[in-house]
């Protein structure tokens, strides 16, 4: 039954950035639900925002029905947003990486992807109403950073995913969109980057910092609002600049 209020699914949202992104759109009125394979992490979440636990959902992203059902309960009121956040990521050189890593990586973050994208279509197709999606890539998706052969192969992917599904849905009223989130202080980020790594990160960045899950989740949520009635098919970088950059002044 609709309580008249608008819903939004969020993958990944027990932590990070998906957390954020569901702290915030709750705060916007949303009707929030958390998507996530952690069922202790979602139950946390659910206090940290705060929200009801009937909107966690225990789902893997990987599995067609789990995440069927999902959309299912999201649709209980009218879902009219997907944010697509679930995701893993190793830091490894290519030539040390598995090919099971590299599977698993795609598995999550492309299929999975693809999945909960292609479910929330169908129900839109299904009930003939708009919706938007927006799903959490990476520069890494973008730009050839090391250690990223699995995760900036499968960001790469979800971006090319983006402009299709943005191409083929865009005449029923469905908005698909990415944001591609630079170096951002999360949880995932700061098990996988080395402080070589951040201090990388803060020499190449214009901006000489990290961003926060803050600042990709009011990204997310302007994607998914009437105010960007008309953006469809974009990958935005939100990363400091990070990806346009050139040489750099020194001392600065």
């Amino acid at each position: 039954m609709s309580d008249g209020m608008k819903s939004v699914l969020v993958t990944g949202g027990a932590s990070g950035i998906g957390l954020e992104i569901a702290r915030l759109l709750n705060d916007r009125g949303w009707r929030v639900y958390l998507v996530d394979r952690n069922a202790d992490a979602l139950a946390d979440a659910c206090r940290a925002i705060p929200i009801d636990p009937a909107q966690a959902i225990a789902c893997s992203v990987t599995d067609e029905k789990e995440v069927a059902s999902a959309i299912e309960t999201a649709a209980r009121a009218p879902l009219r947003a997907v944010i697509n956040s679930a995701g893993i990521a190793i830091d490894r050189p290519a030539v040390e990486t598995s090919v099971d890593d590299f599977r698993r990586i795609l598995d999550v973050n492309l299929t999975g992807t693809f999945i909960v994208c292609r479910e929330a279509a169908r129900h839109w197709l299904a009930t003939a109403t708009p919706g938007a999606i927006v799903n959490i890539s990476s520069v890494s998706g973008l730009v050839g950073n090391k250690g990223r052969a699995a995760y900036g192969a499968s960001k790469g992917a979800v971006n090319l995913l983006t402009y299709i599904l943005a191409t083929e849905l865009g005449q029923d009223g469905i908005r698909v969109n990415a944001i591609a989130p630079g170096a951002i202080d999360t949880p995932l980020s700061r098990a996988v980057h080395t402080d070589d790594v951040r201090a990388q990160w803060h020499e190449r960045i214009p901006q000489r910092r990290y961003g926060s899950s803050g600042e990709i989740a009011a990204s997310a949520a302007f994607l998914i609002s009437e105010e960007a009635s008309y953006i469809n098919g974009q990958v935005l970088a939100v990363d400091g600049g990070f990806v346009n950059a050139g040489l750099a002044l020194k001392g600065r």
